[in-house]
């Protein structure tokens, strides 16, 4: 197809190419039996303030080289993004280039069979080889924006004009997470599950891709909204990025999410036409007060892609996964836990899933650390006898304290060695989301 196709045929096209029925089988790999629990310390100093302007603050948490950007962003959503670019212009615009020209070389490679990379479907190599990517992300943008919280392009175009990088630009990274996949874990524990006085323990892993550039520009994003505009909620992601799928909210809200590579067929047919899902959970992040918002947004919008969706709501003690496609949109608790498998257990008072949805390898060690620990189940754990022996959350981890507001994170980080060391097996660093809600411009 030519780069000046009629937008209707090639709208028609991503359709038809892109949408597939689901196949069952089970995902590859396993945890090393011989993987061992962490003694790393968890890091508890406080953010360090470096820089301040308008409507931005800049603190940084950590030591060293391997300290994470926290910024604090404030105004309306254009005067956000403007902040945004003006306390990370450098670093905004080099995350924005660089994840675009390498999964434009990934792409490449796959499309003359030189390396295959699991985390981008073969359907998105065939497809921008012939349209190119920029193309394609162009097209997935055409196909979303009437779903998408228009303020979301106010907020990119403010980080555009104060970074000095191009609009479009922004806008299409925001639509890889739309096309490609990565496997993920989680779990929602409460009740029993956990110590007495407890509300919700949440974890969210993100397995994704730890050879190319995001591992560079981790951050921690603090939103300070208005009534009007929400609440405030603080992202874990990159510089440059606005979307959410790690995160917590000042309602004690939280959200956890697994690509789905490994479906069976109960989740029916995938759509690119809808609300992108990493605008919908931040929709759930600044605009839903309890889990029961959370699950009418889920039940109304137009959804997308196969995933597993994680909400926890600390006030009313209630964690559900979400078994989520074009076609269901599912709530799960530990009373009706799916896929139904002697390797996926009900758990009292636990929700959980290991790398995908047929993944009995990485579900089934998941399962044995938290039925040992049940009853005890606390951030603690989760960072020193969860995450690194199930070795989930390679590119970085979160664990949300629903009770206290406490957020354990770590990311992949590259020693000076040249050596990648995978999230789970890096210290953690504890930040107390209330402090972070708490702070003024």
């Amino acid at each position: 197809m030519p780069h000046a196709a009629p937008r209707a045929l090639a709208l028609s096209f991503l359709l038809v190419a892109l949408v597939g029925s689901a196949i069952a089988a089970e995902c590859h790999g396993a945890p090393d039996p011989h993987a061992q629990p962490s003694t790393l310390p968890i890091y508890t100093d406080k953010p360090v303030l470096v820089k301040t302007v308008k409507n931005g603050k800049l603190f940084t948490v950590g030591d060293g080289d391997a300290a994470i950007p926290v910024v604090h962003l404030y105004g309306t959503p254009y005067e956000m993004g403007y902040a945004h670019g003006e306390l990370m212009k450098d670093r905004a615009a080099s995350f924005i280039n660089s994840v675009f020209e390498y999964v434009e070389s990934q792409i490449e490679d796959a499309a003359k069979g030189f390396k295959y990379t699991k985390w981008i479907p073969k359907s998105l190599v065939d497809w921008a080889g012939l349209i190119g990517l920029d193309a394609a992300l162009d097209l997935t943008y055409d196909a979303t924006k009437k779903y998408t919280t228009p303020s979301y392009f106010d907020e990119m175009r403010g980080l555009a004009d104060a970074a000095g990088v191009d609009y479009k630009k922004i806008r299409r990274i925001h639509m890889i997470g739309e096309l490609t996949k990565g496997g993920c874990s989680m779990f929602g524990a409460w009740g029993s599950a956990i110590p007495a006085g407890g509300s919700v323990l949440q974890m969210r892993a993100l397995d994704w891709d730890i050879d190319g550039p995001f591992k560079n520009f981790p951050q921690l994003t603090v939103y300070h909204t208005t009534n009007t505009t929400g609440h405030d909620f603080v992202n874990v992601g990159w510089t440059g990025w606005i979307g959410s799928i790690t995160g917590m909210s000042s309602e004690m809200m939280a959200i956890s999410e697994i690509g789905v590579t490994f479906p069976d067929k109960t989740f029916g047919k995938d759509s690119r036409f809808g609300n992108p899902f990493t605008f919908l959970l931040r929709d759930i992040l600044q605009f839903d007060r309890t889990i029961d918002d959370s699950i009418s947004r889920i039940s109304d919008t137009r959804r997308t892609c196969s995933l597993i969706l994680g909400v926890g709501d600390g006030k009313l003690r209630e964690f559900r996964g979400v078994q989520y496609s074009y076609s269901v949109a599912n709530f799960i608790d530990d009373k009706n836990l799916r896929p139904v498998a002697d390797w996926h257990p009900e758990i009292e008072n636990v929700v959980y899933w290991g790398m995908d949805w047929l993944c009995p390898t990485y579900s089934k060690v998941l399962a044995a650390q938290l039925q040992k620990f049940h009853g005890n189940i606390t951030a603690e754990v989760a960072v020193h006898d969860i995450l690194p022996v199930v070795q989930t959350g390679d590119l970085h981890a979160a664990v949300y304290d629903l009770s206290t507001g406490l957020m354990h994170v770590s990311v992949a980080h590259t020693d000076s060695a040249g050596k990648t060391i995978k999230a789970y097996d890096r210290p953690f660093f504890r930040v107390d989301t209330k402090e972070l809600f708490a702070e003024e411009i």
